[in-house]
């Protein structure tokens, strides 16, 4: 089981490159989902806005 984990002397190599692509695809999902709340937020501010210049 070492074996495995040292990976023949590129464990740092391997093991940082699953680390990286791990952090890019939860990056990949939260970042829209974030964006979204955010996009949500404005459109929810200008509709209150809209309606209370209406008023």
């Amino acid at each position: 089981m070492a074996e495995f984990f040292h990976m023949g002397g590129y464990a740092f190599y391997v093991w940082s490159a699953y680390g990286i692509v791990a952090l890019v695809m939860v990056a990949n999902v939260l970042m829209p989902l974030r964006k979204r709340r955010i996009l949500m937020d404005n459109l929810k501010r200008r509709v209150r806005a809209k309606r209370r210049q209406a008023a």
